[in-house]
């Protein structure tokens, strides 16, 4: 095929660094979000509110190959997921058919908390979604609204997304957060380098006419009982007191496997929680 055009809908930081692995292999990219300032140097952008129904000004006239939809909530409640994922997809859906429009594949970046396993079961695509939280309610609606959208559709099931200017787990490991020994909580993790790797490995194989599947699960080869993980990184960076009260506390514990994405070919960058957390912290 000719220059592959992608579109990603909600390019923040994934899909920031999505766009830049996509535009070095020469493909055309446009990144779509409020503030096109944001986007990575030389990235066209599509300035436009996923939350609003009107076709943006911006959106290409021409042929798409894909759409990748990447948002994030703007608010944590169920409103805001609910706006973010689901009405925002079908704003986004309904613009590529009002412009006539037939991608080859469209992409949906979703969540591994579908799943609502809470006793460190091994999860992998054909496991039970029975979420519990209404995220995970909203994601598995949101899924369901891309995977019925009339074109070919995946679904990426994102595990905790980790990396540079993220939130993570060393601030409250340096102010000595305790974790659960026993029974063993179960993490899941993912560096942001290679959640946008994944989908770029998947948009690639596609394009090169591999049949892709409806779902992967984009995690590390290593879900890790978090108690280790807070061990090591104690010990990697010399923290030697507890907290009395700060307990660190997670909603569910589950093993996921990336055997599927694995099987297509994508290898991590970082296999593990101890190469992309020393790869973060230097």
């Amino acid at each position: 095929m000719s220059t592959p055009k992608v579109v990603i809908a909600g390019c923040g930081d994934v899909g920031s660094r999505l766009a830049i692995e996509l535009q070095a292999l020469g493909w055309d990219v446009q990144g779509l979000r409020r503030n096109i300032a944001a986007l990575p140097e030389g990235i066209s952008g599509i300035a436009a509110d996923l939350f609003a129904a009107a076709l943006p000004r911006g959106w290409p006239s021409g042929s798409i190959d894909y759409l990748v939809y990447c948002a994030t909530p703007s608010q944590r409640d169920e409103a805001g997921y609910r706006q973010a994922y689901v009405e925002g997809l079908q704003h986004t859906l309904s613009w590529v058919r009002q412009s006539g429009q037939q991608p080859r594949r469209v992409v949906f970046v979703s969540s591994t908390g579908v799943y609502g396993q809470q006793q460190g079961e091994w999860i992998d695509e054909t496991s039970a979604t029975e979420a519990e939280r209404f995220s995970g309610q909203v994601l598995l609606e949101a899924e369901r609204v891309a995977l019925d959208c009339g074109w070919p559709a995946s679904v990426v099931r994102l595990a905790g997304i980790y990396g540079p200017g993220r939130s993570d787990l060393s601030g409250k490991v340096r102010e000595g957060y305790r974790v659960a020994i026993d029974p063993p909580v179960y993490a899941n993790r993912i560096h942001a380098d290679d959640a946008a790797g994944l989908l770029a490995h998947l948009l690639k194989a596609d394009a090169e006419g591999v049949v892709l599947q409806d779902c992967y699960l984009g995690v590390d080869d290593e879900p890790a009982a978090l108690a280790e993980v807070v061990a090591w990184m104690r010990e990697y960076l010399g923290v030697s007191q507890w907290s009395e009260q700060q307990v660190l506390r997670r909603a569910g514990s589950k093993r996921c496997s990336n055997a599927r994405a694995r099987a297509l070919g994508w290898t991590p960058r970082y296999p593990d929680y101890r190469a992309g957390y020393a790869a973060l912290l230097g």
